[in-house]
């Protein structure tokens, strides 16, 4: 586990800090070149600002590209993972920069050309010690875009404060993160045991060592997320299964919402265990019947008011999708965080392979204009 200081060298000789970009990166032969052209064409903040691309060991075309735009840009450079997760791919970006401040740029995003500069402008007016901004979820087909209109309703995530791209004000986590590297020398790097999380717990202990995370919408991204509702299954399946060993780690979870699916999934499982072997043996309806109608047919509804309410201020014809877009959220979610419960807590055992692999599969999708 990396969570121990950090102590290196800045560029004390800029009128205002420089700023190092780290962009962790694997098999993104679809995205790399949008998301980099995107840094590049950055509005320069006082100082100027380099790009440090950390790949891990990609075999799928994605070094070709990487290789190409070090040739062609000076401020970037390219840097290997070997061990080819996000947590060691940061620490080794942290460790070969040099500017003060830190920005962490996701390969699957494109940003506003003054991302960088409002990233400044926030940390100085908030005096945060590390700020995001509003990302929206955008797709280039109907499943894809299902899944971005349902990122940013309250329902997907129980109302957390970084998928309302409006929000302005301090928040547990933020997307991306821009940091004073002075915070990684404080409270120490990412933690490499965490394959998924790694951003909440690093959040979660700056914010207990009395740090400030702050989210402004004048922060602008856009991100593409999953192609299908397996891909946003497995997805969050992860985030559950890997925020069981971040609450482990620090004795008690960021926010009592993670905690809800995996209640909710338990008590449908036990309810239907109750309700089945008096089903057999009797042939009537037993009284666990009432509490588990009760609770499914809250959640369906639920479920179809938050469809009706998402669809209606994005695309209705996204309609007959959501309702099954929702429950790829809270079910992987909470069937992940109760197999976290198992693995690391009651057999305490390695994590398994499935919760390690990346969750995203290829497809080729358009370049769109850098905002």
């Amino acid at each position: 586990m990396t969570t121990q200081p950090l102590t290196i060298e800045t560029n004390s000789q800029c009128a205002l800090p420089t700023v190092s970009v780290i962009v962790p990166c694997r098999n993104e032969v679809d995205h790399i070149e949008t998301c980099l052209l995107s840094i590049l064409q950055q509005e320069e903040p006082q100082g100027g600002f380099e790009i440090v691309v950390v790949d891990g060991m990609s075999d799928d075309g994605t070094r070709a590209i990487l290789s190409r735009l070090a040739a062609e840009h000076s401020k970037l450079r390219l840097i290997d993972n070997p061990l080819r997760i996000t947590p060691c791919a940061m620490n080794c970006g942290i460790r070969a920069s040099h500017g003060r401040w830190i920005a962490r740029m996701d390969a699957h995003s494109r940003y506003a050309s003054d991302y960088l500069v409002r990233c400044l402008e926030v940390t100085q007016a908030t005096g945060a010690d590390n700020v995001g901004g509003s990302v929206v979820n955008e797709g280039y087909n109907w499943v894809q875009r299902a899944i971005a209109a349902a990122h940013h309703s309250a329902l997907s995530v129980g109302g957390a404060r970084w998928h309302n791209p409006d929000y302005e004000g301090p928040a547990d986590t933020v997307f991306g993160g821009f940091f004073n590297r002075e915070v990684f020398e404080r409270i120490g790097l990412f933690d490499e045991d965490l394959v998924r999380n790694q951003d909440d717990e690093l959040n979660l202990r700056l914010t207990r060592a009395g740090g400030k995370v702050w989210q402004s919408p004048r922060i602008k991204s856009w991100y593409h997320p999953r192609n299908s509702l397996t891909e946003l299954f497995h997805q969050y399946m992860q985030y559950g299964y890997w925020k069981v060993r971040v609450i482990r780690k620090h004795k008690m979870p960021a926010s009592w919402r993670h905690l809800v699916p995996a209640t909710f999934l338990l008590t449908v499982f036990l309810l239907v265990l109750a309700f089945i072997p008096f089903s057999l043996t009797s042939g009537i309806w037993p009284l666990p019947s009432v509490p588990l109608l009760f609770a499914l047919g809250s959640y369906g509804l639920g479920i179809l008011a938050a469809s009706i309410c998402t669809a209606s201020s994005t695309e209705w014809r996204l309609l007959p999708l959501l309702p099954l877009v929702f429950p790829c959220y809270h079910f992987g979610y909470g069937y992940g965080f109760c197999r976290g419960i198992w693995d690391f807590i009651i057999r305490q055992k390695p994590p398994a392979e499935q919760f390690r692999k990346l969750t995203r599969r290829a497809i080729k999708q358009p370049c769109l204009p850098i905002k």
